[in-house]
């Protein structure tokens, strides 16, 4: 359904260095890293795609983030969220909400929600039962 997602940052040695930790511990791997450019993307270790992208605006303006747009990324289990969560802390994220059940999403909604040290909202979580 996606060719890939494209997060836009403003530093991209600090961006790289809060997000290869976060998409590492999801087991996605790095496809490519240019710092001339300013931008890396990550993919699954066995599909080409979806590619998820950070880099500078094309257009050479600053970052922003858009009021209601999130990125949610999938974990394979619970512990996967609540360790996502920790090294995005860990990276210098903030904290949006806590890892946790969501029932009002559905029954095994677990979900934990941060930003990013530009200010974009993530959030990781898990559709499986515990």
């Amino acid at each position: 359904m996606l060719s890939h997602v494209f997060v836009g940052i403003t530093d991209f040695e600090r961006a790289f260095g809060f997000y290869a930790p976060l998409l590492d511990t999801l087991d996605l791997k790095l496809k490519f890293r240019d710092e001339q450019t300013g931008w890396a993307g990550w993919t699954a270790a066995d599909q080409p795609r979806p590619l998820f992208v950070i880099s500078r605006p094309y257009d050479g303006k600053p970052a922003s983030v858009g009021n209601g747009q999130m990125l949610a990324l999938l974990a394979r289990d619970r512990a996967g969220v609540d360790r996502a969560h920790a090294v995005a802390l860990a990276q210098g994220g903030s904290c949006e909400g806590p890892p946790g059940l969501r029932p009002q999403y559905h029954e095994h909604y677990y979900g934990a929600y941060f930003r990013d040290p530009d200010g974009n909202k993530l959030c990781v979580c898990c559709h499986a039962a515990d």
